[in-house]
Order: C-alpha cells, then sequence, then structure tokens
C-alpha cells in the first residue's frame, strides 16, 4: 500500500494534478495575474497618472527594466507547475520583446559617417579608471566625452588617452578628448536655481575637424531623485536640460552634445 501511495503521488506529480486536485492550468493563477500587471504597465505606462508622487514619470524612467519580472515569474511557474503561469510570463516576455527587443541586437552600420562621438560617465566611485580607460581607448572614436571625473581620477585619463587623444579640455567633472585641435574651451553654466557657484558640468569647445569648425558640448545633467513627500522629481534635470539646449541656439551654432 505504501509502494502504490508514493507511485501515485508520483503519477500526480509528474501529470500535473496536486494534493488538492489543481491540475497545472488550474493553479498559478496569482502568478498569471503578476504577468498580466507587468504587461499591462509595459503597454499602457501612459496612462499612469503622475497625480501621487509622480508615478508615472517614475515608471516611464524604469520601464525596460520591468523585463527583470520575466525570468522570476517563468522560475516561479516552473516550480509552481503551473502551464497558466507559464504561458503568462512567455506572453510577458513577447511584449517586453516588442517593445525593447531591438535595443539589445547589435546595430547596424548605418549611413556613411566621419566623425565617431563616444561619452561615457566613468562614476566617480570608480575602482578601475586605467582599465575603463583602455576600453575606451579600444573603442576607437574621434572624440570621446568622460563625467563624473574626479581630481584623484583625472591623471590616470590624462596619461592613458594621452597618445591617442593628444588634444583635451577639461571643466569641473567632465572633459573632452579629441583627435583633432580645440580651441576656444570654456565652461558654460546650466545650473539649476538653488545650486552651489561651485557646481561645474558643462564645457563647450570647438573642434577643427578636416571638414571644418565644430562645436561640441559636454554635459552632465544633474540625476533625478525620489524624495519625501513629492515623490519622484526631475526639476532640477529638467531646468539643466532646458538651459543647455538654448546654449547652441543662441551661438548659432549646432553641433554633437553628449
Amino acid at each position: 500500500m505504501a509502494a502504490e501511495g508514493r507511485r501515485h503521488r508520483i503519477d500526480r506529480w509528474r501529470w500535473g494534478a496536486d494534493a488538492k486536485a489543481r491540475t497545472r492550468w488550474t493553479r498559478g493563477r496569482i502568478l498569471a495575474s503578476f504577468s498580466v500587471l507587468v504587461a499591462g504597465l509595459l503597454l499602457f505606462h501612459a496612462a499612469v497618472p503622475n497625480t501621487v508622487g509622480n508615478l508615472g514619470s517614475l515608471l516611464e524612467t524604469f520601464l525596460p527594466w520591468l523585463g527583470l519580472a520575466v525570468p522570476a515569474l517563468l522560475c516561479l511557474a516552473t516550480l509552481r507547475r503551473s502551464a497558466t503561469a507559464t504561458v503568462a510570463a512567455v506572453l510577458l516576455a513577447a511584449v517586453w520583446i516588442a517593445l525593447f527587443g531591438r535595443l539589445v541586437l547589435p546595430a547596424g552600420r548605418g549611413t556613411a559617417h566621419d566623425l565617431i562621438v563616444l561619452q561615457h560617465n566613468v562614476n566617480d566611485e570608480n575602482p578601475d579608471p586605467a582599465g575603463t580607460a583602455r576600453a575606451l581607448i579600444r573603442a576607437g572614436a574621434d572624440l570621446v566625452a568622460l563625467e563624473e571625473l574626479t581630481p584623484a581620477a583625472l591623471p590616470v585619463y590624462e596619461a592613458a588617452l594621452a597618445a591617442g587623444y593628444p588634444y583635451r579640455a577639461v571643466v569641473g567633472t567632465v572633459g573632452l578628448w579629441s583627435r583633432y585641435p580645440l580651441a576656444d574651451s570654456r565652461p558654460v553654466d546650466i545650473r539649476p536655481d538653488g545650486v552651489g557657484g561651485d557646481w561645474s558640468r558643462e564645457l563647450r569647445s570647438t573642434v577643427r575637424v578636416p571638414s571644418g569648425d565644430l562645436a561640441v558640448y559636454v554635459a552632465h545633467l544633474p540625476s533625478v531623485r525620489i524624495r519625501l513627500p513629492g515623490g519622484f522629481s526631475s526639476g532640477w534635470r529638467d531646468e539643466s536640460a532646458v538651459a543647455l539646449g538654448t546654449r547652441p541656439a543662441r551661438r548659432q551654432t549646432t553641433g554633437p552634445r553628449c
């Protein structure tokens, strides 16, 4: 009898029925509901209001990262042995791929170009600036714009990039390295209201490329913040973006902004 009981339990596991006689299609509905909820947020993110803590803007800031729910829900569906939850998680994966799948594919060569610009936030807590510099050099860009430079790490980047990029301009925590001569490099004020005078995160430089002079702006906008009681806020970032956007128009010049 004991052997028959064990065999009966194995058969029930194998064919999907659990101790409560729920089949693979009738259990796991809560997991499936989570998948439907996340898929709904992906598809209808624009309908989420900003009335409470700017939740709509917060959701759109992290929208691609909702895809991390897919492997988690698939694993839970497998452990639950639920076909319903598995199908829902697969449909969620299909929604994410339809929205963001192209972003993980290699970019095509596109149209011909004669200038490659690389921008990178090197992180002010970067433990290996020399390794970061080597990776930047391997990219083979003509212009390299860096953000979050610190006094301690700056000499490392200067030494590593000097051979391939003999021209440079550094203002505050941003810098530009170039294969072509730079002229008229200077800071540009994009400070939002309420920020102290020692805050310096943008420079403008004229790059003398073979086709002519090119105005280049390197800017590090303020980060978004989540504060109580206001919630998600991008006010400072928006102010700096507006200030940055008006600079080329005022000077009647155009060029890449990194």
